[in-house]
């Protein structure tokens, strides 16, 4: 398995820096930016793009294609614990109960 893969960017190539710059003088081009395989990119978008520019480009050129492996036709929800406020004198006391911890406004 090779150590690089290229950058997925649409636009990757177009982009005018010094590292994309390849060929002699009379046959220059701009060529796609190697993306570097690292294991702690396994589960990141870094290991398909070179940066977050590059990302953005693509995710916008195929938003709907994305969403539409995983379409989403339902809220969804999670279930909380509102804190419980009991009032003492001046100040007054909020009861965590998630936590079962008590704290103290002072």
């Amino acid at each position: 398995m090779s150590d690089y893969k290229w950058c997925h960017g649409p636009a990757c190539h177009k982009s005018h820096t010094q590292d994309r710059v390849r060929g002699s003088k009379g046959s220059k081009v701009l060529r796609t930016r190697k993306v570097k395989q690292y294991e702690y990119h396994q589960d990141s978008m870094f290991k398909y793009f070179c940066s977050n520019g590059c990302y953005n480009q693509f995710a916008n050129a195929n938003i709907e294609r994305i969403v539409a492996i995983a379409p989403r036709n339902t809220p969804l929800e999670t279930p909380i614990n509102d804190p419980k406020k009991d009032s003492e004198g001046y100040y007054n006391r909020w009861v965590i109960t998630e936590r079962g911890v008590d704290t103290q406004a002072e």
